[in-house]
């Protein structure tokens, strides 16, 4: 596992995508967004895993019920993507219960069929992040 913190992966990861939404545009297929994201990621020096399946575990039991998250950055942080033109409540839905059912802190929700991509970014906390003392968010 990356000894980066969430935030750092978090400022990194969207430095990539806003590049990547930059170049390319809006209103691709999100399978194409996905594609170059993770090459890009890799190219940036974190580890993105794509369509990971997140069990559901209960009871001593565990459910691989086709749940898959669309990346998962340096196993730590969720991307959820999408190619809308706008998110609805059930994508942050979808978001949280990937982070809930993985026990990961932090997630994003990216919609590349928005015009500017920062128009396009949800970050979604599951529970407390831990205390970050080199992070550039903390910096500014």
């Amino acid at each position: 596992m990356s000894s980066l913190h969430e935030n750092e992966i978090a400022d990194r990861m969207l430095d990539v995508a806003f590049s990547l939404h930059r170049d390319l545009g809006p209103g691709l297929l999100e399978s194409v967004y996905e594609v170059l994201l993770a090459h890009a990621l890799e190219e940036a020096g974190l580890s993105a895993q794509r369509q990971v399946v997140v069990p559901i575990r209960y009871k001593g039991i565990q459910l691989d019920e086709g749940f898959r998250a669309d990346l998962i950055v340096e196993e730590k942080v969720i991307l959820e993507l999408k190619s809308v033109e706008r998110t609805n409540p059930a994508h942050k839905k979808q978001l949280l219960t990937y982070l809930k059912l993985s026990n990961l802190k932090l997630g994003y929700l990216l919609n590349f069929g928005e015009a500017l991509m920062k128009d396009g970014i949800t970050r979604i906390i599951n529970g407390q992040l831990p205390p970050c003392s080199p992070c550039r968010r903390e910096r500014k």
